[in-house]
């Protein structure tokens, strides 16, 4: 006779019956009065890995960061290249995987910052103090009512802003190395259901820093010319429930240094003056109607006015500039997201934006950009497996009263699919998605180098991954999660000498080939009053040129790609006290295939934060480039040395 066994579902069953009965029952007759018992209101959470490869700094963590811009924080993800254009004023730009800047879409609450001049979007004029998490994402994100633009970049940084939990006032004070100075106010309130605050930051900098240079034919010491920088920054935020809403304001005056001149570093003390105005207003608002409807809608309008002056007596054998620059942007979008069963939901999303762009320069004429994006998302999740597919439709189209009229339009669909499976508490994945870049205006229209015929820019990735993660009651967890991937790029759009060394234009010419591993391990420990956290990252990649077999750089790694970096972040908390050491390993690059023996130096940057609060103050000490390497991310522009930085701010 076989045993019988009671399964969960036989024991559900029986409950709930038992329940039926003793609820028939008057209350006298099973030995209890009437009473009322109110239920601690209990929290679960199922937290789901998602399908792309995704890396984030968020809360404390991400504010004990030795860093004060988002280029600063990224720069510890795995895969991630910083291209820095100068220390502190330079424009800071983030390269992917070795796709570009270009293919790097960065959002802030959903909502992409855009550029369509040249395409890139500079780092360094945004702050964390304002944002709750920094996020990478290699493939799409796929959440709920996503709008079309968020499927349309090969990886994509998601900033997210705090929404305040109470009403505050912080006032902070900073000094530092190379006459830097900064001052930064932040008010917040929550009233009811609403909330917001204000953020006004200013900061001022000689960037006057000393300098060796050093190679086989020269020795040159000297003091850093023309790479100061003052700027002002306002931002403004408002949310309630699914509305939230952001205005930012950013003025700048900085200077644009030259390369280091053999011996002669001080003669061009003005090679370049820069002033920027930019500015955004958007606001966005989700709503649900039931478990199964939701509806997305995004509106933004941003300004930026950009002045470049090389126009000075110093500079004899630099060409005169004294060029502006004004562009606007208007765009808006709609998304519908849609579960037709809990194991399958649709999303679908239509984008439009218009862009203007206007200068000063002779024989150009004013740009118009109607770009308008389409997608059709279906996400599938059953017995284990997940599958995730998208078809984004992106059309372009230029209008300018120039005599040579303007580029045609254009018009693509591109795909892009996604598998996870969960096995024994490890998440698998693979994806693959194409995707291309349009032309920027600049590409297309800057005088005497724009190129009107040039063809969209395409990149195809391949991925296979695993992720797991573990978590033990008694405060220790772990996730790891590893990656491996190849990616190509075809028709790269770059900027060649067509008659003579004195005449260039913009070219599709180019074909890469990438493959590589990235890896990143996340360690957190808490016991008592101690908290602890390890954030490691590597990134292994070969990213070579496979454009012409017959030319000498066929094959051979592309200019600026290291073949191994690393970086390592621990930081320790005992109450009111925390201490973070960041040190980042960047192996030698090529930059030139004129001398593939020339190459860029490999180096270690190590940093230091340490601070504490007391009552209402918190004190801050930052120490960067421990080890005083001044090291270079484009020849003969050596980055700043060791520096320090002291903050003061006081909470009410």
């Amino acid at each position: 006779m076989k045993a019988s066994c009671l399964t969960l579902p036989h024991l559900t069953g029986f409950c709930l019956m038992l329940a039926a009965c003793l609820s028939a029952l008057p209350a006298r007759a099973i030995g209890y009065a009437d009473t009322t018992h109110v239920l601690r209101e209990l929290e679960v959470r199922a937290v789901r890995r998602p399908l792309a490869t995704v890396q984030k700094l968020s809360g404390k963590d991400l504010q004990r960061l030795s860093s004060t811009s988002i280029a600063d924080a990224l720069k510890y993800f795995s895969g991630v290249q910083i291209k820095d254009y100068g220390g502190l004023g330079g424009m800071k730009t983030i390269n992917v995987r070795s796709l570009g800047a270009q293919h790097v879409g960065v959002y802030i609450d959903g909502i992409r910052i855009t550029n369509a001049q040249n395409g890139t979007v500079d780092l360094g004029k945004y702050s964390l103090s304002t944002l709750e998490s920094v996020s990478l994402y290699n493939a799409n994100k796929l959440e709920p009512c996503q709008a079309a633009s968020e499927y349309a970049s090969g990886a994509t940084v998601y900033l997210r802003t705090r929404r305040p939990e109470r009403d505050s006032l912080t006032v902070l004070a900073g000094a530092g190395s190379f006459s830097t100075y900064r001052g930064r106010v932040n008010a917040q309130f929550k009233r009811n259901r609403w909330c917001g605050f204000v953020d006004a930051e200013y900061l001022n900098s000689k960037g006057d820093y000393p300098f060796r240079y050093r190679s086989q034919y020269e020795d040159t010491v000297g003091r850093r010319k023309n790479s100061d920088i003052e700027y002002t920054r306002v931002e403004a935020a408002l949310f309630r429930g699914g509305f939230a809403s952001h205005v930012y304001a950013y003025v700048s005056e900085r200077g644009c240094p030259g390369g280091i001149v053999r011996r002669l570093s001080d003669k061009y003390v003005n090679v370049g003056r820069e002033w920027d105005t930019d500015f955004f207003v958007q606001s966005s608002y989700r709503h649900g109607f039931d478990n199964h409807n939701q509806l997305k809608f995004n509106i933004k309008y941003s300004h930026e006015y950009l002045r470049y002056k090389t126009d000075y007596p110093e500079n004899q054998n630099t060409a005169r500039y004294d060029n502006h620059y004004w562009q606007n942007d208007a765009y808006a979008s709609a998304s519908y997201s849609y579960n037709l069963h809990n194991w399958l939901s649709v999303n679908v999303g239509y984008d439009a934006r218009m862009s203007w762009l206007d200068a000063d320069l002779k024989r150009f004429s004013v740009v118009r950009r109607l770009d308008q994006k389409a997608v059709a998302a279906v996400q599938l999740d059953h017995r284990g497996m997940r599958l995730a597919a998208s078809v984004l439709y992106q059309h372009y189209k230029d209008h300018t009263f120039a005599h040579a009229g303007a580029a045609e339009p254009l018009g693509r669909f591109t795909p892009a699919i996604s598998l996870g499976y969960n096995l024994f508490g490890v998440q698998l994945r693979a994806w693959y998605k194409n995707i291309f870049r349009v032309p920027t205006l600049n590409d297309l229209y800057y005088t005497q180098a724009g190129n009107r015929n040039l063809k969209p820019e395409y990149t195809r990735q391949w991925n296979f991954g695993a992720e797991y993660a573990f978590n033990h009651s008694s405060g220790f967890g772990l996730s790891v999660q590893a990656d491996v991937y190849i990616n190509t790029i075809d028709d790269r759009i770059v900027c060649l000498p067509l008659r003579g060394t004195y005449s260039w234009t913009m070219l599709n010419y180019g074909r890469t080939y990438c493959r590589g591993l990235n890896s990143t391990a996340n360690a957190v420990y808490a016991h008592g009053p101690w908290n602890f956290s390890l954030l490691m990252s590597l990134t292994w990649q070969r990213d070579l040129d496979r454009t012409d077999p017959k030319s000498d750089s066929y094959n051979k790694p592309i200019c600026y790609s290291p073949t191994l970096s690393h970086g390592i972040t621990a930081i320790a908390a005992w109450r009111v006290f925390s201490l973070t050491v960041s040190k980042l390993y960047v192996g030698k690059r090529m930059w030139s295939y004129a001398d593939p023996e020339d190459m860029l130096k490999p180096y270690n940057n190590i940093d230091l934060k340490f601070s504490g609060t007391w009552r209402r103050m918190t004190a801050s000490l930052e120490i960067n480039d421990l080890l005083d390497e001044q090291y270079e991310h484009i020849p003969r522009y050596p980055m700043p040395g060791r520096a320090f930085y002291f903050t003061l701010s006081y909470s009410l």
